[in-house]
């Protein structure tokens, strides 16, 4: 009986709960004794020409260097390597030279024997600014009257449309056709990873090999960026490791200029080097995500049919242009979500402002595009005075037509869009629901029922085609097997994931297979885990792996029988190599293996992304009297395909209906007109808690993907592009009464008093 599919307990876990984790600031490797500590200088104004004065801070005890950008003779700028971009937007100087363009840009460093020294010290360096123009809206930013890249001479980093990936615009008689037409626009604010681990990293020369560990998604990467700063001096080479992960949520997959020039700090001081942030450095200059806005048009016939529809996207790179700039490349294939709608077009541009350089964030692009098709679809259906389910229906991508080429030519591996909602709405008993809410009202009640469904499609493991990711398996001399992965587990259960493929193709306990990760020494190559793309890729890697060292100990088990290679079998129950219909005389693994020092097999093959679904229904109570909204009950259909471990995958599924919850309610990085970030922490940002969530009601439903051997698809972030169009969607169902149509997101109990109190009595 195979052990994929069951509810197998984490293999991470019992160390978590006796030895606790070990992150990158709990270090205590032997290289990194008498490690000094970083500080960097950040600052203070969103744009302007500055001078910097370090001085004094120079001269203060315990300081061991003080550097500004001139001081620099190793790495000066970290590119955000896109060849699309303008070369002064794309190139984010490590320390900034005589400009700054965002609050919180790093000017200076100071290295200090302790953290108390390095902080007061960072206080005494005196910096000179000249102001300049601050533009921190991006709708502004887009006009070009004020110019962040005077050399560029425009404010934008990028149109789509320019080299094919998106349709262009066209005129209003693209609609002429159509009997119902509404057109909107929907705001995707600015959202914080809030890793609970803030970013950090330490760095050691020894001898001549760089030694680096960083709280990061993936290793690889981090070496190869290192490598091209420091590949000369490191003759030795550079080793990268990655311990424990306190959350990433795609803010971590690029390493940042205050990582990159730990090495040549260390250098500089003759010692190894640490730096761990604060929660409010974190704020200021971690990557935030989302930050789109997008205008719609949606046109069909009166009777329900969708046929033409038309998104423009607004992106905002922040201060440099990074992987955020470039995240259209998700939004703009998945643009028409689970619609059947023959006729579209799109186009996207990004612009830079004076705000932090944005990166991916927990779904990076699809929530985006879900949340508007799904706003799209609620709004024309209020037009066409049509039930907004019925619309869903008759306009899903029917199963049979799987798969599915759409309106974008984005081909979508296998679905069944309807029967997630039919099953979704069966759990919330959506009908019992409509009777109350009805009955609220009726009574005049002051908290009245909202009631809100999404049925979504993204991408995993793109974007398309798809990807790779390395994975090995090796039999040990005890006929144990470890399992090598390119993949980074930072909260995803790759331990216990990986394992219990490689298990059930070895015929092996999970106990006794060991999972390797993180370490670049070790597992020599890779790409990390971001896109929810590591069992599909990372878990598909191992499975043919896994496979092939079967096929080689078939081999080598059939000479020590005596047998043809045709006829050895592998008893998974067992875990023994034995003739067909002869299982009495077998061979182990550690019988096998004793006869070679080489039972090792290795893979990394391209496979195609898949295309997981779902459906999800919220219901919330508004308080008619103060604008506060409490999600009551939270419903969700999410098929990932085949699932290895439901209890893993129910894991991901609530980390990331807790994450689109939150942005739908409370989380929003807000700005002033001077470009200072006034959520700098958790007591000004709606960092979501137990508190605010209810349990969540999961629906299973399996609808396996043909683009992998395991049949599997992404989970990770599903639950954050079902859940914030569904709560936004409830909330709107319940103030409709009130003709209030329309409100953005996050549906703060401000903004929804006020527009209660526009919308005039009730």
């Amino acid at each position: 009986m195979s052990i994929l599919g069951n509810r197998v307990l984490r293999r991470e876990d019992p160390a978590f709960l006796t030895v606790g984790a070990k992150y990158t600031a709990d270090l205590d490797a032997p290289l990194l004794n008498n490690a000094a500590i970083v500080t960097y200088v950040r600052s203070t104004m969103a744009h302007a020409k500055i001078s910097v004065d370090v001085t004094e801070a120079q001269n203060m005890p315990g300081i061991l260097a003080a550097i500004v950008a001139s001081d620099l003779d190793g790495p000066t700028i970290l590119s955000g390597g896109n060849p699309l971009f303008p070369e002064p937007m794309v190139n984010r100087p490590i320390l900034a030279t005589d400009t700054v363009r965002f609050v919180g840009e790093c000017v200076a460093v100071i290295v200090s024997e302790t953290a108390e020294q390095g902080a007061d010290a960072a206080e005494a360096v005196f910096i000179d600014y000249e102001p300049l123009p601050v533009v921190v809206d991006m709708e502004e930013a887009s006009k070009d009257e004020d110019l962040i890249y005077e050399e560029v001479g425009t404010n934008v980093v990028f149109d789509f449309s320019t080299n094919g990936m998106a349709t262009g615009i066209s005129d209003d008689s693209f609609f002429s056709s159509c009997d119902v037409v509404v057109s909107g626009r929907v705001e995707h604010q600015r959202t914080s990873a809030a890793p609970l681990e803030v970013r950090s990293a330490a760095a050691a020369w020894d001898g001549n090999k760089l030694v680096f560990w960083i709280s990061n998604q993936g290793p690889q990467g981090v070496k190869g960026l290192l490598n091209s700063f420091y590949g000369e001096q490191a003759t030795e080479g550079i080793q990268v490791i990655i311990p424990d992960v306190g959350g990433g949520f795609g803010a971590k997959i690029s390493p940042y200029p205050e990582d990159v020039l730990l090495p040549w700090l260390a250098k500089h001081v003759g010692r190894p080097v640490r730096w761990f942030e604060t929660r409010t450095e974190n704020m200021l200059a971690m990557g935030p995500g989302r930050a789109h806005t997008h205008r719609f048009t949606l046109g069909g016939s009166k009777d329900g049919d969708l046929s033409h529809y038309r998104l423009e996207v607004l992106v905002d790179s922040g201060a440099y242009a990074r992987l955020g700039a470039f995240l259209p490349m998700f939004t703009l294939p998945m643009t028409v979500g689970v619609y059947d709608i023959p006729n579209v077009e799109n186009n996207a541009i990004t612009v830079v402002t004076n705000t932090t350089p944005t990166e991916a964030y927990r779904g990076a692009g699809r929530p985006e595009a879900t949340l508007t098709v799904e706003r799209a679809v609620e709004l024309w259906a209020l037009k066409a005075g049509l039930d907004p389910i019925d619309v869903r229906r008759k306009n899903f991508l029917a199963p049979d037509s799987f798969p599915a080429t759409t309106g974008v030519g984005t081909v979508y591996d296998s679905g069944e869009y309807e029967r997630s909602l039919d099953l979704a709405l069966q759990a919330a008993d959506y009908e019992e629901l409509k009777k109350e809410q009805e009955e609220r009202r009726r009574s005049g009640s002051t908290k009245q029922l909202g009631i809100g469904v999404a049925t979504y499609v993204e991408v995993t493991a793109g974007p398309a085609p798809g990807g790779s990711e390395y994975g090995k398996v090796e039999i040990t001399p005890e006929g144990k097997a470890k399992v090598y992965s390119g993949a980074l587990s930072h909260g995803q259960s790759h331990m216990t994931t990986f394992s219990m493929i490689a298990a059930d193709q070895l015929g092996m306990d999970i106990e006794d297979i060991d999972f390797i990760q993180g370490d670049t020494d070790v597992v020599t190559d890779g790409t990390g885990t971001w896109g929810s793309r590591s069992t599909q890729l990372g878990g598909s890697s191992v499975y043919k792996a896994s496979e092939r060292v079967v096929e080689k100990a078939r081999s080598i088990a059939a000479d020590l029988l005596e047998a043809n290679a045709d006829d050895i079998v592998l008893d998974k129950a067992t875990g023994s190599f034995h003739v067909k219909g002869s299982p009495a005389i077998n061979k182990s693994w550690a019988d096998v293996a004793s006869t070679t020092e080489d039972l090792a097999e290795e893979t990394r093959e391209n496979l195609l992304c898949s295309y997981p679904f779902g459906t999800h229904v919220a219901v919330v109570e508004i308080d008619i009297e103060t604008g506060d909204v409490r999600l009551e009950r939270m419903i969700t259909c999410d098929d990932a395909g085949r699932i290895i471990n439901p209890m893993i995958v129910e894991g991901q599924r609530h980390g990331g209906i807790a994450q689109g919850v939150a942005q739908a309610l409370y989380e929003e990085m807000i700005y002033d007109s001077d470009g200072n970030l006034q959520t700098t922490n958790f007591a000004d940002y709606g960092f979501i808690s137990m508190a605010e969530l209810p349990s969540f009601e999961l629906v299973p439903m399996e609808t396996p993907s043909p683009n992998n051997p395991l049949g599997v698809k992404g989970i990770g972030e599903s639950g954050a592009i079902g859940s914030t169009p569904a709560v936004q969607s409830a909330v709107m169902d319940g103030l409709g009464y009130l003709g209030i149509e329309h409100l953005d997101v996050p549906l703060t109990p401000e903004k929804i008093w006020n527009a209660i109190q526009g919308a005039g009595t009730h």
